[in-house]
């Protein structure tokens, strides 16, 4: 493949500013007579190079610079120094080949202080950790001393600290995301230029080279031409040395080979593809090096997805020959020791490391000293730290070397280090991994029958790494292994494996397909994204071996990803498709994929789709549990409601499994449908420990996010909050947002009872911004509503009223079939409150009938406590005192201490507007108490302030302290408060029950204590 010429010009710094900022100071410090010394410390490609020139570029105009740079070998030279003279350098440009005789600290310091007669002198060393010791001791000596008057400042660039300890070290991280992903958008010409320059350095320039000149990799001396299969791990990158047969690694069919040289996708406004974008992010791991060498290799139609991405991933050779580097001057038995322990991280998931103990035994069958060897794995020095032990695990100090040992290692070296790895892990039967065995998911296909001898796992992938090309024989074999009680990103793995040994496409990319199932099962998106990218274009007349599973497979694994993190008619179109192909081969799936297609209806709002999908999952019969969910959903959707729940109560205890995540699942969601909120926390923590012991760690978001919603209706706020940011963290954590915003919607909820009022915003926020564009009507009600229950807790019922009358009612923005009921009650006190009871009199009864339908239908023990306080709210004045006894008998019977605080709060202030203050102030005192009771510190205050004001002392309230407003009486500071918040006196009558004349008497009084003559004076007052 030719390189392609996406890379032009020169690049800025990206995610530097840190770092940038820091060789401002020291600059800044030369600049004014002083000096000292700083140790750029990273691996190859993380951009230290870059940072010394930027340094060195801007400095240029105020002092001489000395650039020195080291052997292209990088190994040490005894007796000598760097390669570039020590003098000034007015650009960079190839180094001269004689060296310059290092010899004294003292000699140094003269030659370094002799240019700086004219002005402020910096050194700058890169790669000066391959000089050698006494160079480095010299340098490290004459830097040290430098410091004020010295007019000298050096530089230097290292692999790691170590070889300079006494100067100050800045470490290199990896790139973020943010940035590494402005750096592929330059890149591929996708943004315009455009990159932070940090501190005042000057322009920038030189962050990281292209893609490394020359063919693409050639054969490592001693390597077997014709022996290059699959040696790298699957999200490995470079290829193994010597040519790879096509039909395996090559070019997919399809791909555009000719097109390596044109111009990049956003040079033509096509722009890259999100999953190539996300794997070649994924791959790069916050190199701009690695990343500049990856995207420097792929053609238009691969950064665009038109065609598969290539495997292994190529461009990343110049990265790894410099990790490499390092290796050469290691003794042998340590290089041996480097071989296996990458090799043993292959059968791995990754980030696993390798298994100590296998290390240990293998060291010990290869012939390597057992001294060494307990060196080697309990310290990192028999290493040179390239080695580190955690626990039962031993990971290399950096990703990259391993690839690095693994794409120089000899082809037979790696061949019998694979060979002597299966060997060992067929003896023990053992998979060596760090991972106990789970239990495959519920809705996973059987495990087909293994062919041959039964040999784990483990074994079988480690045989793959040494085989010579494609093997039919040995992926069927690895294929029915996976197929076993494994975890699914081992099952993943191995899965990715066999599809680099099949001999035909079709077959490869079921296998692919697969792969990318088992890794959204463990929880990885993106790297199922990225299997499903290496499959291919779909094509409807697909045939051969696993020609169906192909077809079908891939639209379902593309479905179920967009379940979690697309928009939710897209995923349900997508897995209806799915299921139509499933069905005739895969039945099992095509349930999974209609059931799916229903969860994204829901989520959608679209009663009419979930009907749609549910009734299709009907014309084949599934179990008889599952059938009665589907019945009972459907009857209850179709207004069937008595027969509905009569079906749904029997799913409240599933027969078969009964720790199957999905049933206990269903389960809950069937209780909650009911009503019945203590089945449903019952369903929701069975459900949870079965996914924390059973997996898959895709569905942990979900079965959080049902218990902490259950919770909620059960009125434990303080345990769904704790559930609901676990299940965020998770579901940051598995890539899965749509997870994320319903479960922010819950947060906001809860937020929303025991505040604070910008927690509670900023839930929902963050769930409404991502249920707009991805469809979430569930969440967006929710989040909704949360924002209008806070409003009402913080006294705005106008605003609460605003915000909730679209949900409840009949228009576009009615809410979500199933929560807008939820939203009636608030609703109903926040028009009230608000003094729209007159001008929507018709809308707001014809909610209330509405929600005693709905509370006729459910067994929610709450429901008619919450329908008789909305009458009583609505009701004349002598009815109204029998509506509220009414509500507060059912509280009685229901429980639950925050509902309960809610219609004792009303019913006092209805009271004390009815001037039979003496009366208020016990529904008053009780509201107080069970609102302190549940740590809903807003509506605390509220009802204190009520206390208040019915002439109960309660206590000095929040935020009203030894300041200018400790003369002002409760009412007075209540009156202050909302006209600070922008409200006018009859609004702040509504809020506060009280007439426009008695506010304004209030505030008058009000600016005579405090001094002041305007609101504006009052709002900043209070404000400061």
């Amino acid at each position: 493949m030719t390189p392609s010429t996406t890379v032009r010009s020169p690049l800025r710094l990206y995610g530097r500013d840190d770092e940038l900022a820091c060789l401002g100071s020291l600059l800044e410090l030369l600049r004014q007579g002083g000096g000292g010394a700083l140790v750029v410390a990273a691996p190859p490609g993380l951009g230290r190079t870059a940072l010394l020139r930027a340094a060195a570029d801007a400095h240029r105009d105020r002092g001489p610079v000395l650039y020195a740079t080291a052997a292209s070998t990088g190994r040490a030279v005894p007796g000598g120094g760097p390669v570039v003279p020590l003098g000034p350098s007015p650009a960079f440009g190839p180094p001269p080949a004689a060296p310059y005789p290092v010899t004294t600290p003292e000699a140094l310091v003269r030659r370094l202080r002799e240019p700086g007669a004219g002005g402020p002198l910096l050194v700058c060393a890169d790669d000066a950790h391959t000089w050698d010791p006494a160079s480095r001791s010299a340098l490290a000596l004459t830097a040290g001393r430098l410091g004020p008057g010295s007019r000298t400042a050096v530089l230097l660039s290292a692999a790691d600290g170590t070889a300079f300890p006494g100067l100050p070290t800045l470490h290199l991280a990896p790139l973020d995301e943010a940035a590494a992903s402005a750096l592929l958008d330059r890149l591929t010409g996708g943004t315009p230029l455009g990159a932070s320059r940090g501190a005042d350095l000057g322009p920038v320039s030189g962050a990281a080279p292209g893609a490394a000149p020359g063919s693409a990799f050639g054969t490592v001396p001693g390597a077997d031409p014709g022996e290059a299969c699959g040696t790298v791990r699957s999200a490995g990158l470079g290829a193994a040395p010597g040519p790879a047969p096509e039909a395996a690694f090559g070019t997919p069919s399809g791909a555009d080979p000719g097109a390596a040289s044109a111009a990049a996708p956003g040079a033509d406004g096509i722009g890259i593809d999100p999953v190539v974008r996300a794997e070649l992010l994924r791959e790069a791991a916050g190199n701009p090096r690695l990343l500049a060498g990856l995207t420097g290799r792929l053609t238009p139609g691969q950064l665009a997805g038109r065609t598969a991405l290539p495997f292994p991933l190529p461009g990343g050779e110049a990265v790894l020959a410099a990790h490499a580097e390092r290796l050469a001057g290691l003794p042998d038995r340590t290089r041996a020791l480097l071989l296996l322990a990458a090799a043993a991280q292959e059968h791995e998931p990754d980030g696993a490391g390798a298994d100590a103990l296998l290390l240990l035994r293998a060291g010990a069958r290869a012939g390597l000293p057992r001294d060494f060897l307990d060196r080697a794995l309990l310290g990192a020095t028999a290493t040179e730290g390239l080695l580190q032990r955690a626990g039962s695990r031993v990971h290399f100090a950096h990703p990259l070397v391993a690839r690095a040992v693994l794409h120089h290692a000899p082809w037979p070296h790696r061949r019998a280090a694979h060979a002597l790895l299966a060997t060992l892990l067929a003896e023990t039967g053992d998979r060596a991994s760090p991972c106990a065995p789970s239990t495959p998911s519920p809705d996973a296909p059987a495990a087909v029958p293994r062919p041959g001898p039964a040999v784990p796992l483990a074994a079988l992938v480690q045989r793959a790494c040494a085989a010579p090309g494609p093997d039919a024989a040995l992926a069927a074999r690895i294929e029915a292994a996976a197929g076993g009680p494994l975890p699914h990103a081992e099952r993943s793995a191995a899965l990715a494996r066999a599809a680099l040994l099949s001999v035909g496409p079709t077959l490869r990319a079921a296998r692919l397909a697969a792969a990318a199932e088992q890794a959204g099962l463990a929880g990885d998106p993106s790297r199922a994204r990225a299997l499903l990218a290496r499959a291919g274009p779909r094509t409807a007349g697909a045939t051969g071996p696993g020609g169906e599973s192909a077809q079908g497979l891939a639209p379902y694994v593309h479905g179920m990803l967009a379940l979690r993190s697309g928009p939710a008619a897209d995923a349900r179109e997508a897995l209806l498709a799915a299921a139509a192909l499933l069905g005739p081969h895969d039945p099992r799936r095509a349930l999974d994929a209609l059931l799916g297609a229903a969860e994204a209806a829901w989520a959608a709002g679209d009663a009419l789709g979930y009907l749609d999908a549910m009734n299709r999952l009907g014309r084949t019969p599934p179990e008889a549990g599952l059938e009665q969910y589907r019945a009972g959903m459907c009857a209850v959707l179709e207004g069937r409601t008595a027969e509905g729940h009569a079906l749904l109560r029997h799913c409240l205890d599933p027969a078969g499994d009964p720790g199957a995540p999905a049933a206990l699942l269903r389960a809950g969601a069937a209780a909650l449908v009911l009503g019945d909120v203590a089945a449903a926390c019952r369903a929701g923590a069975r459900a949870l420990a079965a996914v924390r012991t059973r997996g898959p760690d895709a569905l942990l978001p979900q079965a959080l996010e049902h218990l902490a919603y259950a919770e909620l209706r059960a009125g434990r706020h303080s345990g769904a909050r704790a559930h609901a940011l676990e299940g965020l963290h998770a579901a940051r954590r598995t890539g899965q947002p749509n997870s994320s915003a319903h479960l922010h919607a819950v947060l906001a909820l809860a937020a929303s009872v025991e505040g604070p009022a910008e927690a509670c915003a900023a839930h929902a926020d963050a769930a409404l911004a991502g249920a707009g564009p991805h469809g979430l009507a569930q969440a967006a009600t929710l989040a909704t509503w949360a924002r209008g229950r806070a409003d009402l807790a913080s006294g705005r019922p106008g605003e609460a009223a605003a915000r909730l009358a679209p949900l409840v009612g009949t228009g576009p923005g009615r809410g979500h079939f199933a929560a807008r009921m939820l939203a009636v009650p608030c609703w109903v006190e926040a028009a009230v409150l608000g003094g729209r009871q007159h001008e929507e009199s018709r809308e707001l009864h014809a909610a209330v009938d509405e929600f005693a339908s709905w509370a006729a239908r459910t067994a929610d023990p709450g429901a008619p406590a919450q329908l008789a306080r909305c009458r009583a709210l609505l009701a004349p004045a002598d009815e109204a005192d029998a509506r509220y006894a009414e509500a507060l008998a059912h509280h009685g019977r229901a429980g639950g201490d925050f509902e309960r605080a809610r219609t004792h709060l009303l019913y006092g202030q209805w009271l004390r507007r009815r001037r039979r203050t003496r009366e208020a102030r016990g529904p008053l005192r009780d509201a107080l108490v069970a609102f302190q009771r549940s740590s809903a510190r807003a509506w605390a205050d509220r009802a204190a302030g009520e206390l208040r004001a019915a002439g109960e002392p309660v206590g000095a309230p929040r935020k009203a302290a030894d300041g200018p407003t400790a003369a002002l009486t409760p009412q007075q500071l209540r009156i202050a408060r909302c006209v600070a918040e922008g409200a006018t006196n009859r609004e702040v009558a509504l809020r506060l029950s009280l007439s426009p004349r008695t506010v304004d008497h209030h505030l008058r009084n009000v600016f005579a204590a405090l001094g002041i003559r305007s609101r504006t004076e009052l709002t900043r007052l209070l404000a400061g």
